[in-house]
């Protein structure tokens, strides 16, 4: 247990003080789930980010430097500063930044300081998406075909890619957000492909090594969430969908899926489980399944995180997971139930970028800000009226989750809460959401990855 040594204050205060290394939205989400445990609260932010409700709402906040990232919410020794000027016993890191980085997960552990996230074996082992499919492979977790690790030189490349046959998949092992990827429908193209996946992950990551997969068609991106406690258990929160993507960035995601039935649904939720327990995960997690027109699905990674998502899984099983998240760092045990869901929950990205004009980002000052409400609506946002969205960080501005008894009542929720949402002073990508709602093929659930290469939007109605 944390807190060195002093009599407990609440019922989890395992830690005394917890320090957010993030900012915006699921900064705020974790600050009010620690005040709920009775646990005091570190913000840090970034001298563009002094105005954000993160900063207020923490009982303490430290400034860690100047707006770009690697300044501020990169800078490790400043964090670590941070947590020991304030003696926080926890580092909740959030998604993003530094949730995934294995090296700032060790810093924290040597300096005494509990990382609420995975332990730098994880992180490295499922990091690495090359190592992590050998890893599930090993584990008995269905894969997608491909190479045997990474892809050494071209004439490797064209071997593998003729004899699992195409349309193949060049990825980025270092990858993440569609960077380093490359879709080759045939052999004339593979050469082009590979050159400029090797120089935009090189770019990227700092490592340039590529693997090969088999291109699943009409694919739906379904992930299963889990939890995992030190004694080894794992248990499931089922799946959500989040197949409507923007160049590989989640836009939309529901739970329970639309294509999931209950057979599907504890074959996945199983060989999630056997995913987690395989490497004896210890947090909240997701592990990220590729799911064909038959049902028939493949790992394609292992988020050692909370995910942006997480609100739908809660809404629908009651379960707070950042709650869970520091309960198993402090060395509680899982329930050992798998949960399912009990309603139909959707999400919303609300983006400040202008979906008008191909979604270029769109920082600046909200000069109007209405949330919609009502039974079944949760807005998660760290901006307000007067609030200015700075050009730095990832442009999402805020979070609509719509709860219902069936998917039907919650898309008719969540167009009226999109209806009822004014953000102005910057462009958001409201309307794009409005008119997905509307789409017939959205509404009956008929979606896969490349759901928005067909939509076509008329702007003008």
């Amino acid at each position: 247990m944390f807190g060195k040594g002093k009599d407990k204050k609440a019922e989890y205060s395992m830690f005394d003080k917890i320090l957010i290394a993030n900012r915006g939205e699921i900064a705020l989400r974790v600050i009010r789930t620690c005040k709920e445990m009775g646990i005091k609260t570190v913000a840090v932010y970034s001298t563009a980010d002094e105005e954000s409700l993160h900063v207020r709402f923490a009982d303490e906040a430290v400034c860690i430097g100047p707006p770009p990232s690697p300044d501020s919410y990169l800078n490790i020794p400043n964090i670590i500063a941070a947590a020991e000027i304030t003696n926080s016993d926890g580092i909740h890191p959030g998604y993003g930044f530094l949730a995934e980085n294995a090296k700032f997960s060790q810093i924290c552990a040597e300096h005494n300081i509990k990382f609420i996230g995975a332990s730098p074996t994880m992180i490295d082992l499922m990091g690495d998406k090359a190592t992590a499919k050998a890893t599930m492979k090993k584990a008995g977790v269905p894969t997608i075909p491909g190479s045997e690790g990474i892809i050494r030189n071209l004439s490797q490349l064209k071997k593998v890619a003729k004899k699992i046959g195409y349309p193949v998949m060049l990825k980025a092992t270092a990858g993440g957000g569609g960077r380093g990827m490359r879709l080759v429908e045939d052999e004339k193209e593979i050469e082009a492909a590979w050159n400029s996946a090797k120089k935009e992950s090189g770019a990227a990551f700092g490592n340039d090594d590529i693997y090969l997969e088999k291109f699943i068609e009409e694919p739906r991106h379904i992930e299963i969430q889990i939890a995992g406690d030190k004694f080894g258990k794992a248990c499931h929160l089922s799946e959500r969908d989040c197949s409507i993507q923007r160049r590989h960035q989640k836009l939309i995601e529901e739970t329970p899926s639309p294509f999931v039935d209950k057979k599907l649904r504890d074959k996945m939720g199983k060989a999630a489980i056997k995913a987690s327990e395989a490497i004896a995960y210890e947090g909240v997690g997701t592990v990220e399944f590729l799911v064909d027109k038959n049902g028939e699905f493949y790992f394609m990674e292992m988020n050692t995180r909370i995910q942006v998502e997480h609100t739908i899984t809660e809404e629908v099983v009651s379960y707070d997971l950042i709650k869970e998240q520091i309960k198993l760092a402090a060395g509680e045990p899982i329930s050992g139930i798998n949960y399912y869901p009990q309603m139909c929950a959707i999400e919303c990205r609300i983006n400040a970028e202008d979906p008008k004009r191909g979604f270029i980002p769109s920082p600046g000052r909200i000069t109007t800000y209405h949330a919609p409400g009502g039974h079944g609506i949760r807005i998660d946002t760290h901006v307000y009226a007067g609030y200015n969205i700075p050009p730095y960080y990832d442009s999402m501005v805020a979070k609509i989750i719509a709860v219902a008894q069936t998917r039907e009542e919650a898309i008719l929720k969540m167009k009226r809460a999109l209806d009822e949402f004014v953000i102005e002073g910057v462009e958001t990508t409201i309307p794009l959401h409005r008119k997905i709602m509307d789409d017939p093929n959205f509404r009956k659930g008929n979606v896969t990855t490349r759901f928005l290469d067909s939509f076509e939007i008329n702007w003008d109605d």
